[in-house]
């Protein structure tokens, strides 16, 4: 396979379905510039450890950062703060009832800006449709109040973002998440980077060099999400 002399690579949109070794990225883990958000190119960018993050002010970037951050499928920890919370607030959840409401609070509710820009939002809602894209709704006496959604390849669930407009919905819907997939064979869970409120839900951190490695075989289990019901485990 030929590889560039430095990264990030510049791609052309509609070019070849191609990224560079995100091995041979540094830490910070900008691997190309540039090419397009087609439902081909950004399947291949997930199942090859790499994801898009930009603005409305550049072309599309696309990441493998180093370190990884991920939560064990069985690891995910539900304080019994929270789980008295989600038993007292009556929250219900659902599985791909509300995928672009979801993705839309994704990219509105947060005072720092956002990455989910329109063209972002196109494209995910494509994969959605073709049942590469889900999402978890947080609902409260009818109102959504949180969710998360990601992309799913074979053992592969790489969650993307996810908001709450009550306490504790998201940390909730992250936890639900979590379980429900890992029912179904789910064996990777990708949350990107890690953060204090992650690292308090058990996301671990992971050298690129493993993820990538991980990530080879889940994608080749065979998964199938269709169908798929929430889950609310006990206090780990």
């Amino acid at each position: 396979m030929r590889q560039p002399s430095r990264l990030p690579a510049f791609l052309a949109p509609g070019g070849a379905l191609w990224f560079p070794d995100p091995r041979l990225a540094d830490s910070d883990g900008l691997v190309a510039v540039g090419a397009d958000l087609s439902v081909e190119r950004l399947l291949h960018a997930y199942e090859h450890g790499l994801f898009p993050w930009f603005d409305d002010e550049v072309p599309p970037l696309w990441w493998s950062p180093d370190p990884r951050a991920v939560i064990p499928v069985n690891g995910v920890h539900v304080s019994r703060r929270l789980d008295r919370r989600v038993r007292q607030s009556r929250f219900e959840f659902t599985w791909d009832r509300a995928f672009g409401d979801v993705m839309r609070a994704c990219g509105t509710e947060r005072e720092e800006g956002t990455w989910i820009v329109r063209e972002m939002l196109d494209a995910y809602a494509r994969l959605h449709e073709m049942g590469h894209a889900h999402s978890l709704e947080v609902w409260r006496g009818g109102a959504l109040v949180g969710g998360i959604y990601g992309v799913h390849r074979g053992g592969l669930f790489a969650a993307e973002s996810m908001f709450h407009r009550e306490t504790d919905a998201s940390k909730a819907a992250l936890v639900v998440c979590v379980h429900s997939v890992a029912a179904c064979g789910v064996t990777l869970f990708d949350v990107q980077m890690e953060t204090p409120h992650l690292a308090s839900m058990g996301a671990r951190t992971w050298p690129r060099s493993r993820y990538l490695e991980t990530l080879r075989t889940a994608c080749a289990r065979p998964v199938d999400l269709a169908g798929i019901e929430p889950r609310w485990s006990a206090v780990t």
